[in-house]
C-alpha cells in the first residue's frame, strides 16, 4: 500500500529522463519567488518573455517578474485573452508576432507562465519562432502542472477537432509551485483533479486507494498531500514519456478518457461548458463502462471509480451532446489509424491497455445509455 505522505515544506524534484532533452521538474510551495535564481542559469542572456493570460497575469504575473528581477533577468510579457478560444491559426499568429515585436532572439527561452492553454500555445509558438527556440513551463492549474506541462505535447485546435494541429517540443525546466494553487476556482481544482486520478486508474493501483483516502485533502489544500498528488503523478508521466516520448506506444495508456473527452469537448465547443478535465473524468468512466461491457473488468471497478469521481464533485456522465455526435467526432481523433480508433481500456483499476480492436455499435450502446442517464439526471436536478 502506497504510504501516506510526510508533511514536504521544501521542493521535490523530478526527473524527465530524454538524455540531452532531459529536464526537470520541480514541485513544492514558493517557486516563484526562487524563479529567478533557477531559471537564471539556463538563459544565454539575462532576458526573457514571459506569456500568460489576463487572469493568470492579474494573480502571479508581478510576482514572477519580480522574481526574475532579482536575479537580473530583465523580461517583457505577453498578455492573451483567457480560455481555449485563443488556442487557434489566428491567436497562434498573433502570439508569434508580438514575441517577434519583443525582439525573441533563437537562443532565448520563452516563459509559458499560465494553465494549459497558454502552456500549449507558447510551447508551439517556442517549436516553431527561429525555426525553434526554448520554453520554460510554468504551470499554474493543478491539470497543467500534472498533465500539460509536462512531456512536450504543444498544440492548437482546429474546427476538426482538439490538439490537431502541433509538435512535440520539450521544455527546459518546469515549475510547479503549490501556492499557485490557493487562488484557483474550486470547479477548475477539480478538473485537474480529475487527471491525477487517471494515474492512479491507468497504471497505480495503490496511488488510487490513496487517493480514495485523501483526494478531499488535496482537493481542500492540504499542502503536504497536493505536493504528494503532483510529485506523484509528474513521476508516473515523466517514467513513461522517458520510455516513450513521441506516443509509439506506452504514452497512449496517458489518453485514458481522451478519445471520449476530446469529442465531448469539441461536441460543447471547447467552452466552459465542459472543462477539459471534467470531459476526462465523463471519458474515464465511459472507458470503464465500455471495458465492463466488452467483458474486460468487474462492474465493481468501474463503479468505484465513477463513486470517487462523483464524490469529490466531477461530472461522470456526458449532457448536451447526442451519442451520435460524439462518435462522429470521436472519428475525428488524431489517434485514428487506418479509419479505427484507439482506445484506452483497462482490465481493472490500475490496469489500463490500449486497443483498435473495438466494435463502434458497442461503443454507441455505452454512449446511449450514459447520455440517457446524464439527462435524467439533469432533469432530477432541474426539478
Amino acid at each position: 500500500m502506497t504510504p501516506d505522505p510526510e508533511p514536504a515544506p521544501t521542493p521535490s524534484r523530478v526527473s524527465v529522463a530524454l538524455g540531452a532533452r532531459a529536464y526537470d521538474i520541480l514541485v513544492g510551495p514558493g517557486l516563484i519567488g526562487r524563479a529567478g535564481g533557477l531559471i537564471r542559469p539556463l538563459l544565454p542572456r539575462p532576458y526573457t518573455v514571459i506569456v500568460t493570460d489576463e487572469n493568470v497575469a492579474r494573480h502571479h504575473l508581478a510576482a514572477f517578474e519580480k522574481a526574475l528581477a532579482g536575479a537580473g533577468i530583465a523580461c517583457r510579457h505577453v498578455i492573451l485573452s483567457p480560455g481555449e478560444g485563443i488556442k487557434s491559426f489566428n491567436g497562434l499568429q498573433d502570439l508569434c508576432e508580438k514575441l517577434l515585436e519583443l525582439r525573441v532572439e533563437r537562443r532565448d527561452l520563452v516563459v509559458a507562465l499560465g494553465g494549459g492553454v497558454i502552456g500549449d500555445i507558447t510551447g508551439f509558438a517556442a517549436s516553431i519562432l527561429r525555426r525553434g527556440m526554448g520554453f520554460i513551463q510554468v504551470p499554474t492549474t493543478l491539470l497543467a502542472q500534472v498533465d500539460s506541462s509536462v512531456g512536450g505535447k504543444t498544440g492548437i485546435n482546429t474546427r476538426h477537432g482538439k490538439n490537431l494541429v502541433g509538435s512535440f517540443h520539450q521544455p527546459r525546466l518546469v515549475l510547479a509551485d503549490m501556492g499557485v494553487l490557493d487562488s484557483l476556482p474550486r470547479r477548475e481544482l477539480l478538473a485537474g483533479y480529475a487527471e491525477v486520478v487517471k494515474y492512479g486508474l491507468l497504471g497505480d493501483a495503490a496511488f488510487f486507494e490513496w487517493l480514495e483516502r485523501h483526494g478531499a485533502a488535496v482537493l481542500d489544500g492540504d499542502l503536504a498531500a497536493r505536493q504528494y498528488a503532483v510529485e506523484t503523478s509528474c513521476r508516473a508521466k515523466a517514467a513513461i514519456v522517458a520510455r516513450d516520448e513521441r506516443e509509439d506506444g506506452e504514452r497512449a495508456l496517458l489518453n485514458l478518457g481522451h478519445t471520449f473527452g476530446h469529442a465531448l469537448e469539441a461536441a460543447h465547443g471547447f467552452s466552459d461548458r465542459l472543462l477539459h478535465g471534467e470531459a476526462v473524468a465523463i471519458g474515464m468512466c465511459l472507458a470503464l463502462r465500455l471495458s465492463v461491457r466488452l467483458g474486460l473488468a468487474s462492474g465493481q471497478d468501474a463503479g468505484r471509480a465513477e463513486s470517487h469521481l462523483a464524490a469529490v464533485g466531477l461530472p461522470t456522465r456526458p449532457f448536451g451532446a447526442r451519442p451520435e455526435q460524439i462518435l462522429e467526432l470521436m472519428r475525428q481523433d488524431k489517434k485514428v489509424v487506418d479509419g479505427r480508433m484507439s482506445f484506452i481500456l483497462a482490465r481493472g483499476i490500475g490496469q489500463a491497455f490500449q486497443t483498435r480492436e473495438v466494435a463502434e455499435n458497442a461503443v454507441l450502446e455505452v454512449l446511449r445509455e450514459a447520455c440517457e442517464e446524464g439527462a435524467e439526471a439533469a432533469a432530477r436536478a432541474a426539478g
